[in-house]
């Protein structure tokens, strides 16, 4: 009895822990990886999850694209696997990762869409902590309308100055402030020919989507989305090349979308990096990026407001 006893708690207690969503297998979680591949280390993104009581499941972000769904994590022993379908990438296989844990570490190989096999690796990513009530500095215009002074290019420039508008005439190379901020508020404008597509990276990690989607359904792919992740509860595009705004407050993993004076996405968390992310290292300070390798993209009036102590 008093083996039947115990064993009966033994199941409530695994059954109430599913059903609580508490941790059972010690991949599950979110974690911020790094692919070494052909001499680049590529920011990526894995999250690992329970689906029931017997199967794991998940979402990955590659260097580039959207957020993937993995539509089951296999375990055997120690290892686990999973294959995700080519986006963007070239070539036709899918890219297949395996796997193990190595005390906190995540460490593997991924066999890309050409065959080729990469070593990655992969940490536990931060809870990033929630501030109530922020206090709030002064608002700085982290583009003075004259001149490049504080960003630089990721690359061969393309961007210009003229008239109080920062403009990427063409698709070329992103970019950055040279500063780097925590939580903040940010304010800019901006305008786009028809059918073009840029976004601006929060902390150099997290894309609000820019896209020429008047008229369209929401999408986290979309305009104002969290590129993969969030989708706004409306799109309030204006036509193209009518002047944009959005408001964005970022505290924590917490993030606010206010597009053209309507509030798209309130106080929802990030989960993680999006695609064409600076850096996977979501504990650090990180900079503003502007999306210059789309399509021709124009802006005004930035302002960052930084939370203080």
């Amino acid at each position: 009895m008093q083996f039947l006893s115990k064993l009966t708690g033994a199941v409530l207690l695994l059954f109430g822990a599913l059903a609580y969503g508490q941790m059972i297998n010690p991949i599950e979680g979110r974690w911020n990886m790094v692919i070494s591949q052909d001499g680049k280390e590529l920011p990526s993104w894995l999250e690992i999850r329970p689906s029931g009581s017997r199967t794991l499941v998940g979402r990955f972000v590659y260097a580039m694209g959207s957020a993937r769904p993995i539509s089951e994590v296999k375990i055997e022993d120690r290892k686990f696997s999973f294959s995700i379908p080519p986006q963007w990438e070239e070539g036709n296989r899918h890219m297949e990762f395996s796997g193990v844990l190595d005390g906190e570490v995540l460490t593997g190989t991924m066999v890309y869409t050409d065959g080729k096999t990469y070593e990655w690796e992969a940490v536990r990513a931060p809870e990033l902590a929630y501030v109530k009530n922020a206090k709030w500095g002064k608002p700085q215009h982290i583009f003075n309308g004259k001149n490049l002074k504080g960003w630089h290019a990721l690359g061969e420039n393309q961007w210009v100055v003229e008239q109080g508008v920062l403009k990427s005439p063409e698709p070329g190379a992103n970019l950055v402030t040279e500063e780097k901020f925590t939580d903040f508020k940010l304010r800019l404008e901006f305008r786009y020919p028809e059918g073009s597509n840029s976004g601006v990276y929060l902390r150099g990690r997290y894309e609000v989507q820019i896209t020429d989607d008047k008229g369209a359904a929401p999408s986290d792919v979309g305009f104002s989305g969290i590129y993969g992740f969030l989708t706004p509860s409306e799109v309030v595009a204006k036509s193209a090349m009518e002047w944009q705004e959005y408001e964005i407050t970022l505290i924590g993993r917490r993030v606010t979308v206010v597009a053209n004076g309507q509030t798209v996405i309130s106080d929802r968390i990030i989960p993680g990096i999006t695609g064409g992310a600076l850096d996977s290292r979501e504990g650090e300070p990180g900079p503003i990026l502007l999306q210059g390798d789309h399509g021709p993209i124009e802006f005004r009036n930035i302002v960052l407001t930084p939370r203080v102590e």
